[in-house]
C-alpha cells in the first residue's frame, strides 16, 4: 500500500544566514527526521540517496556551495525500515530493499516506482548490490543470497548457504564473482555466470559486517564486528591470508578510497582510514560523536566520503589528502597515548582535543598478526 509523500521540509543543518555563501571543503550536513540507515553516492553526479527507519527513501543533490544542498523527492512506499540503498551502474535507476522483504526500484529522475518485487525474500532484507544494469543480488536476515535477472523479471540463482545476515556483497570487475560477508564469521563466494555456489571461507572471530576489493582486485579485505580486517588472496577464499585488529571497539562498514586505503566505520563513531598491506591505521576522517556509524559511501574520484550515523545526520568529509598518503614498510614509533591523527579540516584533533577514550589507542597503526600464524587469538 502506498503511502503518501511527506511534505519537503527544510533539511538542511545550515549555518546563520545573511552572509554571502562560502565555498567550503565538504558539503555540509544533511538532517533527517529520522536515523538515516543506508546512503549511496551517485556513479556520475552530485546526488545522494538515503533510507531511513520509516522506510522513507531520499534524494538529495549536494554541493560545497554553504546552503545549495536540496532534497529532490521523498518516497515512502516501504512499509518498514529501508536496509539498503544502491544505485545502478548507469545512474538511472536506484535499488531499494527493506525489513518489509520488498526489493524496490525507482527512476532516480523522479523518485517513480518502476518496478516492485513485494515477498522478495523469506525475511527482512538487509542489502542489495547491483551487479549491471539489468542484474543485481540481495541478501537477508536468514543467510539467502538471491540473483536477479530483470530480463527475466525474476531470480536466476538462489542459495542460503550461511547461517547468519548477509551484512554486506562484493563483485569482482567483470561481474562474474559475488561475495557475501555474514554474521556467522564466513565469506561466501558464488558464480553469477554460471550460476552456483562456490565455496565458504571458515568462519572467522565475530560476524562479518563489510567486504571490499583491494590491490586492483587482488585481495579481499573483510571488517569484523571484533575490530579486526580479515584479508583474503582472491584465489584463496578458503582461509584469511592476514589480520589485522584496529583499535576500534569494531570494524561496521568498510569502502575503498584507493587501492590500498580504506576508510572503516565503528561502534565508537569514529571514521578511520586504514592502508591495507602494509597495515596502519592512518588517523581519523571524521566523526559522528559518540553514534555508532551505519553506512559510508564514496563519490566517484574518491574526494568526497559520506557517512551516516544514528545521530539523524549525513555527514561530508574531504578525503581528498588521502590519495597522495604513502604508506612504506618502516614503522616509525610513535608518541604512546597521542590521537588518532586528523586527516580532515573536520575530523576533531585538527587542533582540538580530541576524544579522551582514542587516548587509549597508543599508537595510530594496526596490530598485525602474522599471517603463518595458527589463527589463535
Amino acid at each position: 500500500r502506498r503511502r503518501p509523500h511527506r511534505p519537503a521540509l527544510p533539511q538542511e543543518c545550515s549555518e546563520p544566514a545573511g552572509r554571502e555563501p562560502r565555498l567550503r571543503d565538504a558539503p555540509e550536513d544533511i538532517c533527517f527526521e529520522a536515523t538515516a540507515n543506508a546512503i549511496a553516492l551517485h556513479p556520475a553526479g552530485p546526488l545522494l540517496a538515503a533510507g531511513d527507519v520509516d522506510g522513507d527513501v531520499y534524494l538529495y543533490s549536494y554541493s560545497c556551495t554553504e546552503g545549495e544542498n536540496r532534497q529532490l523527492w521523498s518516497s515512502g512506499h516501504h512499509l518498514k525500515s529501508c536496509r539498503d540503498v544502491a544505485f545502478s551502474q548507469d545512474g538511472q535507476k536506484l535499488f531499494t530493499v527493506s525489513k518489509d522483504k520488498s526489493v524496490h526500484i525507482l527512476t532516480v529522475e523522479e523518485g517513480r516506482l518502476e518496478t516492485r518485487f513485494p515477498k522478495a525474500h523469506g525475511s527482512a532484507l538487509n542489502c542489495v548490490l547491483p551487479i549491471d544494469n539489468n542484474v543485481f543480488a540481495t541478501g537477508d536476515d536468514g543467510g539467502a543470497v538471491k540473483v536477479w535477472d530483470l530480463r527475466k523479471g525474476g531470480t536466476i540463482l538462489e542459495a542460503r548457504q550461511q547461517e547468519e545476515y548477509i551484512s554486506a556483497m562484493a563483485v569482482d570487475g567483470n561481474g562474474k564473482i559475488l561475495l557475501t560477508a555474514s554474521g556467522d564469521g564466513t565469506l561466501g563466494v558464488f558464480n553469477v555466470r554460471r550460476r552456483r555456489f562456490e565455496l565458504l571461507s571458515e568462519p572467522q572471530n565475530g560476524d562479518l559486517t563489510s567486504v571490499v576489493l583491494l590491490k586492483r582486485g587482488k585481495k579481499v579485505a573483510c571488517g569484523s564486528s571484533e575490530g579486526t580486517i580479515y584479508l583474503f588472496n582472491w584465489d584463496g577464499f578458503g582461509a584469511a591470508s592476514d589480520r589485522f585488529a584496529l583499535r576500534a571497539e569494531s570494524v561496521d562498514c568498510m569502502v575503498p578510497i584507493t587501492d590500498s586505503i580504506v576508510c572503516v566505520g565503528s561502534l565508537d563513531g569514529v571514521i578511520r582510514a586504514v592502508n591495507v598491506l602494509p597495515s596502519r591505521v592512518l588517523g581519523c576522517v571524521g566523526q559522528h560523536l559518540g553514534e555508532p556509524i551505519e553506512q559510508l559511501a564514496v563519490a566517484p574520484g574518491g574526494q568526497l566520503l559520506a557517512s551516516c550515523a544514528h545521530d539523524q545526520k549525513v555527514k561530508f568529509w574531504n578525503v581528498s589528502a588521502l590519495g597522495g598518503l604513502v604508506v612504506d614498510d618502516y614503522r616509525k614509533k610513535k608518541k604512546k597515548g597521542g590521537p588518532l591523527r586528523a586527516l580532515s579540516s573536520k575530523a576533531v584533533g585538527s587542533g582540538e582535543d580530541f576524544f579522551a577514550d582514542l587516548r587509549d589507542e597508543a599508537e595510530p597503526e594496526a596490530v598485525a598478526v602474522d599471517s603463518d600464524s595458527d589463527g589463535s587469538d
